[in-house]
């Protein structure tokens, strides 16, 4: 059985993250699923509690309105827009991708959905550092993009 990236001490040297990515609006920029809202916002409080800067799509201009909506109605809502000439879709994608741009480090919270997908994919291209948190089951080429993965969101938190 072959091995996936791991984050050890010596990858990610937690006490120079600031100061190295001074140039940077963000430390994080979480990426998560809509309908798994809850627990994207709890691992943004708490890697901010650790002392750190994040972007969440959740606390976006764009999301402010929905973001006590019901996930699953909500995103059957927004997935009915006309995606290529919404405003609103237009506008979540820019916030989103300044956020992106202004960020040292994206994490990807599983589940994941198609977005948060192509986020890493941006992400990658952008040279940032990609972190990957959950269980990816099946095997996938193009997950070897992220610089280190955990299981859980504790075994992260644990490293900052």
């Amino acid at each position: 059985m072959g091995s996936i990236p791991t984050i050890g001490s010596d990858i990610l040297d937690n006490k120079n993250m600031k100061s190295q990515n001074s140039a940077s609006q963000y430390d994080f920029f979480i990426s998560g699923k809509w309908r798994n809202k809850d627990k994207v916002l709890q691992l943004t409080k708490a890697i901010r509690d650790k002392g750190y800067s994040v972007y969440c799509f959740l606390e976006s201009e764009h999301s402010i309105d929905r973001i006590a909506n019901d996930p699953e109605e909500d995103m059957q809502n927004f997935e009915k827009l006309d995606w290529r000439n919404d405003s609103y879709v237009k506008k979540v994608f820019e916030n989103d991708m300044e956020g992106q741009r202004n960020s040292s480090t994206f994490v990807m919270l599983l589940p994941a959905g198609k977005s948060c997908h192509i986020e890493a994919g941006v992400a990658y291209g952008l040279g940032k550092k990609c972190i990957l948190i959950g269980v990816q089951k099946e095997a996938e080429s193009l997950y070897l993009i992220f610089d280190m993965v955990y299981l859980t969101e504790e075994e992260f938190l644990n490293t900052l």
